[in-house]
């Protein structure tokens, strides 16, 4: 009778072993993968020929190198001028992340632009560049809010603009004030 019993046990198991399924979910493979390097309270200069081209400050940096992707948290990053003389862009952004055999970034959470060159400041809530085109873009229904110190203000929604060109264009809802000086 026991061995009758350890019998039906064992087949029971293997019937309840080989009859479950364990569902762990689709998962994104970038979600899945470790960071190779994690570094906190960073600051970068990126440097040519000796002269700064940018300084990066963030609270957090991960790097994938099997994805080609870095993501930072709490930036701060200004790009310099020709031969590293002044700052030409500031800006700060929540979280990013950075392709990094493009140079793609797509910027997320606050993000705050000055382009002093063009005497501009940009905010809204996302923000992606793509480096090949030289194109800019906010999430097709964000509002965009942009500022020049003649007392420009406009806002929009849904920016998209070509930094080559030197053309910007809202997809919607355009208001505001725009100065135009001799």
């Amino acid at each position: 009778m026991i061995k009758k019993n350890l019998f039906l046990s064992f087949i029971l198991s293997l019937f309840f072993v080989w009859s479950c399924t364990f569902n762990y979910g689709d998962k994104d493979p970038s979600e899945e993968e470790e960071p190779d390097l994690i570094m906190e309270n960073v600051e970068y200069m990126r440097v040519r020929s000796g002269d700064p081209l940018a300084r990066i400050v963030a609270d957090r940096v991960e790097r994938y190198e099997n994805i080609n992707l870095m993501k930072l948290e709490n930036i701060t990053f200004e790009q310099y001028g020709e031969k590293g003389d002044a700052v030409n862009v500031y800006g700060n952004v929540g979280i990013a992340s950075v392709e990094i055999a493009s140079g793609d970034i797509f910027m997320d959470r606050n993000v705050r632009l000055e382009v002093n060159a063009e005497d501009i400041i940009l905010d809204t809530y996302q923000l992606e560049w793509k480096d090949e085109p030289k194109s800019i873009s906010s999430g097709r229904n964000d509002p965009v809010y942009i500022y020049r110190n003649n007392g420009t203000m406009f806002t929009g929604i849904g920016l998209q603009g070509n930094a080559r060109s030197r053309t910007w264009e809202f997809l919607g809802n355009v208001r505001g004030i725009y100065i135009h000086e001799d």
